[in-house]
């Protein structure tokens, strides 16, 4: 019997061997930092500080060795290490899937349609080609692409971390009794309140205004806002953001709507009691005023995307029924008056703001910041929504792709090794049950049907088995090999008579005599 220590020493020494190529019998930090980078754990990554401590790379990377038993000795201290050089993350293959990510962004980036916010001064002056992708996986894999560490403002991105620290702090009962949760249908800033007086959802301004009303209110203005930034800091996985005075000053200037809107709502006491609307309504600017960079907002999407657990630090920021509540009204409500056609096309929880911003969560998998200034006509990112199509056209995160049944999208979560051999059984069970259609899918998606199990068996083999004689009658027309043998070192034909089914024993004696008719044929006219 093989002992746990004895396979993870097996495992150890694979591991070493893959990252040891020319046999010297080390390798450079250099190659074992790379390794993990194109498994998506950087360098900067908290679970990482340890080691690379431990590591005293006095000399430079590339000449720095690292021996087979120093290397075990990591991959016993560091788990991390060895579930990602073992491709055991939530994304496998993260350096194809990177790639495909990569083409999505340059195709995206042509788009040049929509503006700038103009309204907020400020804005209006950012550079509109700046463009912007980061991906945080639940096990912490990064890559960026584009102005991953330009600085923007979060505006309504800022929105669902307002809402979760509210619902932490006073619960689901109380905070929807000032906040509906229900999609408007109208734009972010209307003058409008659902039937009960109060704003409809956490996600516009007036029910992110509620948000604010709602946080902390027993300390100072200062204290709730140094509360607000030290949850963002620890969302970007303990990455200090920062604040943008000139912005805040030009949103304060240009408040009329959002003024109208607070006293509108005071009017239908919505707020409340002893809500004082001026320092709401400051609270409100600056938390839209916070800026941060993709790199780091990445890891706050995934935190979302990890039921409220920071991926990088372990740190758990929010409950997970928080969670839950927060990404059902971010699929809903999270993209203004285009929330359901999102919903419907994308299907995945977001939130935009008109800095460009947009955070998109895919649950259980990973967070997505994009940053594109240049918007649509309803407030979004051009790029941003153009590039969560792409995603879900791609790959299978639509979280109803699951119900289509089989797709040709590409399932990232799974490593392409699983995915061939899944097909491989599919079309065998496929072939002993007669589904021809799920045959003929199968085949469109280029699985061959002269492919073999473990055990040697070819879809023939078990639709002649199990007596599919239209199956039998498919497989014959796509001139699969008649007389394949399994491990035991039967053929087809073999089972056709062990099993009695003398209808296929005939087809098939009748197509092997054609075939070999054919073959003589051959030898015949090269003879001649």
């Amino acid at each position: 019997m093989i002992s746990t220590t004895q396979l993870d020493e097996h495992a150890s020494d694979s591991l070493f061997k893959m990252l040891d190529a020319e046999n010297k019998k080390s390798i450079t930090s250099n190659t074992f930092l790379n390794q993990l980078a194109e498994n998506g754990i950087l360098e900067d990554d908290p679970r990482m500080r340890e080691l690379l401590h431990s590591f005293t790379f006095k000399v430079p990377k590339d000449t720095k060795t690292i021996t087979q038993a120093e290397f075990n000795d990591i991959l016993k201290q560091n788990a991390l290490v060895k579930k990602s050089l073992s491709k055991n993350l939530v994304i496998p293959d993260f350096e194809s899937f990177c790639k495909h990510i990569e083409d999505i962004f340059f195709e995206t980036r042509k788009n040049k349609t929509g503006k700038v916010a103009d309204y907020i001064p400020q804005l209006a002056r950012v550079n509109p080609e700046q463009f912007a992708i980061s991906i945080c996986t639940v096990d912490g894999q990064r890559f960026s692409i584009g102005d991953s560490n330009v600085d923007f403002c979060l505006q309504s991105s800022c929105k669902p971390i307002n809402y979760c620290l509210a619902l932490e702090e006073l619960g689901e009962q109380k905070v929807h009794s000032h906040v509906g949760r229900e999609p408007s249908g109208q734009s972010f800033n209307e003058l409008a309140l659902n039937l009960k007086g109060l704003p409809h959802n956490p996600m516009i301004n007036a029910g992110a205004m509620m948000s604010c009303s709602l946080i902390d209110r027993k300390n100072s203005i200062a204290d709730r806002f140094d509360k607000v930034n030290r949850t963002w800091k620890a969302l970007c996985a303990e990455k200090a953001v920062s604040f943008n005075n000139s912005v805040y000053l030009s949103e304060r200037q240009t408040a009329d709507r959002n003024f109208a809107l607070a006293y509108f709502m005071r009017e239908k006491n919505a707020f409340p009691e002893k809500t004082n609307l001026t320092e709401t309504l400051e609270f409100y600017f600056q938390c839209c005023s916070i800026e941060s960079k993709t790199y780091d907002l990445a890891a706050a999407a995934a935190t979302l995307a990890n039921a409220g657990t920071n991926p990088l630090t372990g740190e758990v920021i929010f409950k997970s029924s928080t969670v839950q509540n927060c990404l059902s009204l971010m699929l809903s409500c999270g993209m203004y008056d285009f929330s359901g056609e999102f919903a419907f096309k994308i299907g995945l929880p977001a939130k935009s703001g008109v800095s460009g911003a947009l955070m998109l969560v895919i649950p259980n998998v990973m967070g997505i910041s994009i940053w594109s200034p240049r918007l649509d006509e309803i407030g979004n990112s051009v790029r941003g929504v153009e590039f969560c199509k792409r995603l879900v056209e791609r790959f299978s995160f639509h979280q109803y792709d699951s119900l289509t049944g089989h797709s040709t999208k590409i399932n990232p979560r799974k490593k392409e090794k699983e995915v061939k051999a899944s097909k491989v059984m599919e079309l065998i069970w496929s072939a002993s049950h007669g589904d021809l259609d799920e045959i003929l899918r199968l085949e469109a998606e280029g699985v061959s049907p002269d492919i073999a199990d473990y055990d040697g068996r070819t879809p023939l083999h078990l639709a002649t088995s199990e007596g599919q004689l239209e199956v039998v009658k498919h497989l014959i027309s796509k001139n699969v090999n008649l007389s394949p043998k399994d491990r035991w070192g039967n053929t087809p034909m073999e089972d056709a008579i062990k099993f009695k089914h003398k209808e296929i024993q005939k087809l098939l004696e009748q197509a092997i005599k054609s075939c070999n008719s054919k073959k003589d044929k051959v030898i015949e006219s090269i003879l001649i």
